[in-house]
């Protein structure tokens, strides 16, 4: 996968991309990110990229043509598909990470100051995403929010599938209780069911406890989930020992 990030401070991007697992992966050439600097395609001499608002208002906003002439350098050799970072945006989540992860060439755009000239907008792009409902000081951490929950789950990337499909969010649940050395630390011992050695029983652990997690936390993600019927019971037997302590 190629992903390019146009924004005006690209030295936020790339510090963050260069660490980690997916510092490694770029290394690894799993993955192709570059983090470009939209004033290098700035037709004025001062490299300027906005200009005030037309109708009046605070703050600038940035113009068409270095981002559309930063969209065209990127898009020589296919059609990418392109992001625009906004608060506007559809809310990102695991399964909106997942479509990405398919596309083949990607280009984030980070908008800055009060947005960007919407006829560049609807020039170039394919989609926009928001992070959340609040608003940030531009589209970078945004862009690299999204890039790094697209980038893990590219194969080769994560140690194995099994890295990401337990993890929250991936199944539709929140993830289950993690534990490690010692096996008892400040008086609480890890749950006998993780030392059995007795795989149906620890899945079928983890499974409840993400039910319990997900129902406590987040029961609007139970909605769209096909429960099996030994799901339900138990979080119909969770639901009467909550009433009962009440």
């Amino acid at each position: 996968m190629k992903i390019d990030i146009l924004t005006v401070f690209p030295e936020m991007c790339e510090d963050f991309l260069s660490r980690s697992i997916i510092g490694r992966a770029r290394q690894r050439r799993l993955v192709d990110i570059s983090c470009i600097d939209i004033r290098d395609f700035s037709a004025d001499k001062h490299r300027k990229t906005d200009d005030t608002p037309y109708g009046g208002g605070m703050g600038m906003v940035m113009t068409a043509q270095p981002i559309y002439d930063a969209y065209r350098a990127c898009a020589k050799d296919d059609k990418p598909y392109v992001v625009y970072m906004s608060p506007k945006g559809r809310v990102f989540n695991q399964n909106i990470a997942v479509d990405l992860s398919k596309k083949e060439h990607i280009v984030f755009l980070c908008g800055h100051y009060e947005g960007v000239d919407q006829r560049v907008l609807d020039e170039i792009c394919d989609d926009e995403i928001s992070i959340g409902d609040y608003v940030l000081t531009g589209g970078e951490i945004a862009a690299t929010v999204v890039t790094d929950a697209v980038c893990r789950l590219l194969p080769g990337v994560l140690a194995s599938e099994e890295c990401y499909v337990e993890e929250s969010h991936f199944n539709g649940l929140l993830e289950y209780p993690q534990y490690t050395h010692p096996y008892e630390w400040n008086g609480v011992k890890v749950p006998d069911v993780l030392i059995s050695g007795h795989h149906e029983k620890i899945a079928k652990w983890r499974r409840e406890k993400s039910l319990e997690i997900t129902a406590k936390r987040r029961p609007d993600m139970l909605k769209n989930l096909n429960l099996s019927k030994e799901d339900k019971q138990y979080l119909e037997k969770i639901k009467t020992q909550e009433e009962h302590k009440e």
